[in-house]
């Protein structure tokens, strides 16, 4: 982006200030078309799991500051493209999905949107699009000749999401090849159908989207921009969203609301000021107070970041529960009961659990190898008290209050219980 581009929309104004721009094929006539209060946006999801995920939040983030400021965002589930798999920053094919199990998926994260976004029948109002609906009706000898023809292959090899599986001689397979063609026919079927000029996404989608700007230009659309966000890492260079345990889910029969606060309260210091920009609604000159905390004062800062995102997707009086366990448990030392809880079959409880099954049951490791290894070291804590022999038996003599707490270091806790304590 040129230091010398000065939005005059507040759409794009809010977006730069924020963080969220990385890439776009024309920031001038984006402008325009966002000053002109009819600007109508898009971003594609695939139904690859039965929930989205943090790294997906960055995209919703970019709807949803699209209504705030005027625009109709279009969140769009790949109820089609999903059949195909989507190659970008893939080693190997992703595992194609029966119809049955895309249809579940698509169902399960519809609801995630409902919670950034306003749907309705008012002009600024969201609509919930799914490309099964035209893509699943293509004639294949048709869509060759009248949309495949557009396609250069020279081109499409120099794509990264095809470049680099090439490159690192990994196997890229005739119907992955195929997934450009579909995203860009989104494009423009949706710029037909819903009057959308811009497709948004994270900048691993840059040549995917901007080969649906042309697409639309060949096929007699409305002028089609392309706009990217940054794909994230945390200051350390890790990828965003992932920890130890697994992906960050959004839904919360997957990743509870506690889990959820403790992730973004756990961020690291130097990506506090980037990620209250980002993920929540507070406005700057706030994040910028809060920025400003120095020393042990920065996790008042990281609170706050986990509240507000916390608030955002699973209510406020989810993440201030959330919060007061984490206060309770950290501050005081009590046994929270809200904590994450985790049910033992009964006869496996009688039967004597092995304390690395249960650190492996309760998700605080990936094996009991890595139990072991955390407790060779002093990672693991059984009713706050560190965990020494590895053979070790949890019975009822165990429990406090009905459950037994399990700690991994000092930030993450889970309450293990017999069924029907």
């Amino acid at each position: 982006m040129s230091d010398a581009f000065r939005p005059n929309s507040e759409f794009l104004a809010t977006l730069i200030a924020r963080g969220f721009v990385h890439q776009c094929s024309d920031f001038s006539g984006l402008d325009e078309k966002a000053c002109s209060g009819d600007l109508v946006a898009y971003v594609g999801f695939d139904c690859t799991a039965a929930s989205l995920h943090v790294g997906n939040l960055l995209s919703i983030m970019m709807l949803a500051w699209l209504q705030k400021t005027g625009g109709k965002p279009l969140p769009l589930v790949g109820g089609g493209t999903t059949r195909v798999g989507d190659p970008s920053g893939k080693d190997e094919s992703r595992k194609l999905l029966t119809i049955e199990t895309i249809d579940a998926n698509k169902a399960a994260i519809q609801k995630t949107f409902e919670k950034f976004l306003a749907f309705g029948a008012r002009k600024t109002d969201a609509v919930l699009l799914d490309n099964a609906e035209w893509l699943t009706k293509l004639n294949y000898i048709d869509f060759l000749r009248d949309v495949g023809r557009h396609f250069s292959v020279n081109r499409m090899l120099s794509m990264d999401s095809v470049k680099l599986r090439l490159d690192r001689e990994q196997e890229l397979s005739f119907i992955e090849f195929n997934y450009m063609c579909l995203q860009s026919y989104d494009f423009v079927e949706i710029a037909k159908r819903y009057g959308a000029s811009l497709q948004m996404g994270g900048s691993d989608q840059w040549g995917n989207i901007v080969m649906g700007v042309d697409l639309g230009r060949r096929l007699g659309t409305h002028q089609l921009y392309a706009l990217t966000a940054p794909l994230l890492t945390t200051s350390s260079g890790a990828k965003m969203g992932k920890t130890a345990a697994g992906a960050v889910w959004l839904d919360a029969s997957m990743l509870s609301p506690y889990d959820y606060w403790q992730f973004w309260r756990n961020v690291e210091d130097a990506d506090v000021l980037r990620f209250l920009k980002l993920f929540t609604f507070l406005p700057l000159d706030e994040i910028e107070k809060l920025a400003a905390l120095g020393g042990a004062e920065i996790n008042e800062a990281k609170k706050a970041l986990a509240t507000e995102a916390t608030a955002l997707l699973h209510g406020r009086e989810a993440a201030e529960a959330a919060a007061e366990t984490a206060r309770r448990t950290f501050e005081e030392g009590a046994l929270a009961l809200s904590l994450p809880r985790v049910a033992v079959p009964a006869a496996e409880w009688s039967a004597g659990l092995g304390v690395l099954s249960a650190f492996v049951k309760a998700g605080l490791v990936a094996s009991t190898g890595e139990a072991r290894r955390q407790i060779k070291s002093g990672g693991l804590r059984l009713n706050d008290e560190p965990v020494t022999d590895e053979k070790a038996t949890l019975g009822d003599a165990n429990l406090v209050d009905g459950v037994v707490k399990l700690s991994l270091g000092k930030k993450r806790h889970v309450l293990l219980a017999p069924e029907g304590a």
